[in-house]
């Protein structure tokens, strides 16, 4: 029998006030130094939209409502991953620093004027949600 490939899946909140773009600085990590989005990986057994608000939580403090936005295969880059991404609606509190192990600091940053050190995995999502792309392969 054939084994099937194994990758991993990011779930992704895409966090956006007045016109501005969350993003934190990752600190002991891959993409270390880069600019990304609140996030992490998807637990098994764990709904997608559930990962994403966790991950926002636990990251960032802030609590949502979740509007799916875009999928993005990532598939020409190593590690290969799929990126499930949401929007963060009705948003509850303020940014605040959570996992200091893993980001240095939370920043709005323009849509028309991001940063350009966006992290790798990041950076197609960021781009299909700028086209209003539901899907980036």
């Amino acid at each position: 029998m054939n084994e099937r490939p194994a990758f991993p899946i990011g779930v992704n909140v895409l966090v956006v006030k007045e016109g501005k773009l969350l993003l934190g600085q990752r600190k002991n990590t891959s993409g270390e130094g880069d600019w990304g989005l609140p996030g992490g990986h998807l637990e098994k057994g764990e709904r997608m939209e559930d990962g994403a608000r966790r991950e926002l939580e636990e990251e960032t403090g802030l609590r949502a409502d979740l509007e799916f936005v875009n999928l993005a295969n990532g598939w020409n880059r190593e590690p290969h991953y799929i990126h499930a991404s949401f929007l963060a609606r009705n948003i509850q509190g303020e940014p605040r620093l959570m996992e200091p192990e893993k980001c240095s600091e939370w920043k709005w940053f323009s849509l028309d004027n991001l940063p350009k050190n966006i992290f790798v995995g990041h950076r197609q999502t960021i781009e299909a949600f700028l086209k209003h792309e539901t899907f980036s392969d």
